[in-house]
């Protein structure tokens, strides 16, 4: 029994060094004066508990993930987020981290009542950040 947890904790401590020395990955460019935001709500609006974000974006356009076409990405929401996901790796794909891999301009979000804080980062074909980073700024709203 000793040696198979000493096995465990092998593995669990070679995985966690793995995983801080992963490599990254093929960044994008940014195009020069991108900007992504959201369009609605607005901050510091109280909304329903199921509501729709609306995504904006200057001077690139929106493909869906996988596509590659010169000066686009997709758009991931951010919920609750207080540090953005790592730089030259993919934006994880969580309950925090809503990806709109098909291109969406919009969606509707389910909270749970209280403040929450939403944030847009757009992401390459392969779901990593542009460099430099292209988010919106943080909106906070009060779920009613």
């Amino acid at each position: 029994m000793k040696r198979l947890l000493f096995t465990l904790a092998l593995v669990a401590s070679a995985g966690s060094v793995l995983a801080a020395d992963a490599p990254t990955l093929p960044v994008t460019k940014a195009t020069a004066g991108a900007q992504v935001y959201i369009i609605s709500p607005q901050d510091g609006a109280t909304v329903p508990q199921t509501f729709t974000v609306r995504f904006g974006l200057k001077g690139m356009g929106v493909a869906p993930a996988g596509v590659a076409h010169e000066n686009t990405g997709h758009h991931h929401l951010l919920i609750d987020v207080k540090d953005l996901p790592a730089a030259g790796q993919p934006i994880p794909k969580d309950e925090q981290h809503v990806h709109f891999g098909g291109g969406q301009t919009e969606a509707t979000v389910t909270l749970k009542p209280g403040t929450h804080t939403l944030q847009l980062e757009l992401g390459d074909l392969n779901h990593i950040p542009f460099d430099p980073a292209l988010v919106s700024k943080v909106v906070t709203v009060h779920v009613k």
